[in-house]
């Protein structure tokens, strides 16, 4: 897991892809953190995305850095948490700070459970992780 969040993390910028219905729904995300041994990301309640998490927590996460990209497959799992949510703000201030507070009840942390992580290189096989 600690090698999916640092290549995340390298990308600067992924893209979280969920569904509404039949239709696929991508969008770019930058905040990502390790939380009591799970990799966690975040959005805010208003937000379609967070509804189309609670309708269907199935995500994928794709990302590109270096001339290699990441697929990350997996459960979208809501964690209430303060802890959670600090650490999230602790590890992406710069990021966050200015669109949420740990309690202003907009900012919602999620972990990804069932996870399946493969980058992947025109040179060279694809490397599997599960977490």
């Amino acid at each position: 897991m600690k090698e999916v969040l640092e290549y995340l993390k390298s990308c600067g910028t992924f893209y979280l892809a969920t569904e509404e219905g039949d239709q696929p729904r991508v969008r770019p995300f930058g905040a990502v953190c390790e939380f009591e041994g799970k990799l966690y990301i975040v959005t805010n309640n208003q937000k379609k995305v967070y509804a189309q998490l609670e309708k269907n927590p199935k995500i994928e996460i794709c990302g590109m850095t270096k001339g290699t990209w990441i697929r990350v497959e997996g459960e979208a799992v809501h964690d209430s948490r303060r802890e959670a949510r600090v650490t999230m703000m602790e590890d992406n201030t710069a990021a966050l700070s200015s669109m949420y507070t740990v309690d202003d009840n907009l900012m919602e942390v999620l972990y990804i459970q069932n996870a399946t992580a493969t980058i992947y290189s025109f040179t060279a096989e694809p490397k599997v992780i599960k977490f």
